[in-house]
């Protein structure tokens, strides 16, 4: 069997979750990486065993390697747009993380030039593919919790401990929400719909040398009228986590992406509570994997994709839709008023 030979562009941390999960996929192959500081590329290269001949310094160069079938962008988030379109351009296949880029502009650009190219063009919301939130969605569309009514997902992060390198996060066009947040907003979208309005607070406490808001505050409105909320703290002291609450009409449900289990809470009606028609909340912890940043399945349907000349999933445009929600987040803080999103408008160039 042929494997699909891929290549990464960035070697930077998130650089290993992807190859590592490379590793994990049978159908699949490491064979080029490039990076414009040395000491990065050069580790990246040991860590995986790569002919140096295969390391590279500069994308144009890496890009002109004909075997290479697809591209995934590690790199900082304001260089996936430049990055992107030039792997496009090549003719190669595009996993970009995200997000899918910081301007809506551009992700406009985006879309264009990979629907013009023909090539996959895949968003690595990697949130899709950790095991607590497929597990939670699966029992959101199975009616286990009835009909939603609330969901609230965070991003909570101490970006003073992880600025990147080089401080590639310490940037004003990177807004919380944007570079980080959009995790948090993909994945209520993914469960409950494209929200229709959001209204926003911001603060600016925990990290008063960085030139953005540290912490945000958004509520949404999603379809069926279902209300929501994302806190996005990119300086607050905890772990990193994710923890997400799903409410519904019959239970809730309440998960991360750090913790080996998922908790449901369901009413349990027993004879004698009925008697006294009241009702007692019952919590089941539900195992569940931990994989936070599990970049093996999303390799995998990327790989799938290009095998069977299928659409992915998240592709462009819901990387789109996302950065869209994200930036009427930003604008809401900036304006103090409600931002009715429209979504026509983000398709238009």
């Amino acid at each position: 069997m042929k494997k699909v030979k891929l290549a990464i562009i960035g070697a930077g941390s998130i650089a290993y979750n992807h190859g590592h999960g490379i590793e994990r996929i049978e159908e699949a192959e490491l064979v080029a990486v490039c990076d414009i500081q040395k000491k990065q590329l050069d580790s990246f290269r040991k860590t995986f065993q790569l002919n140096e001949a295969h390391c590279y310094t500069n994308v144009d160069e890496m890009l002109r390697i004909e075997e290479i079938d697809g591209v995934i962008i590690c790199t900082p988030d304001q260089c996936h747009h430049a990055d992107a379109v030039k792997a496009m351009k090549a003719g190669k296949h595009i996993l970009c993380e995200k997000p899918m880029s910081l301007s809506l502009t551009e992700c406009k650009e985006m879309v264009k030039i990979g629907e013009e190219t023909g090539v996959k063009f895949m968003i690595g919301q990697v949130c899709r593919k950790a095991p607590g939130f497929v597990k939670a969605k699966e029992m959101v569309d199975r009616g286990v919790i009835g009909e939603l009514f609330m969901v609230e997902s965070e991003y909570a992060h101490d970006y003073l401990i992880h600025p990147g390198v080089d401080n590639w996060r310490m940037t004003p066009e990177r807004h919380p929400i944007i570079g980080g947040g959009c995790h948090a907003v993909d994945l209520l979208r993914w469960i409950a719909g494209n929200p229709k309005e959001v209204f926003a607070y911001a603060n600016h406490k925990m990290l008063p040398d960085w030139p953005v808001n540290d912490c945000v505050l958004s509520i949404l409105k999603f379809p069926n009228d279902v209300i929501g909320k994302v806190m996005t703290s990119i300086g607050c002291k905890r772990n990193y986590t994710m923890r997400t609450v799903l409410y519904g009409s019959k239970g809730t449900i309440i998960t991360d992406n750090t913790s080996n289990t998922l908790s449901l809470f369901k009413e349990e009606l027993t004879e004698e509570i009925e008697q006294l028609e009241s009702a007692q909340t019952v919590e089941l912890k539900i195992p569940v994997g931990v994989d936070s940043h599990n970049m093996a399945e999303e390799i995998r349907d990327f790989v799938t994709c290009i095998v069977n000349d299928a659409s992915p999933d998240p592709d462009g445009i819901q990387g789109l839709i996302t950065v869209t929600v994200c930036n009427a987040i930003v604008r809401s803080v900036e304006s103090g008023e409600k931002i009715t999103i429209d979504y026509q408008d983000s398709f238009m160039s």
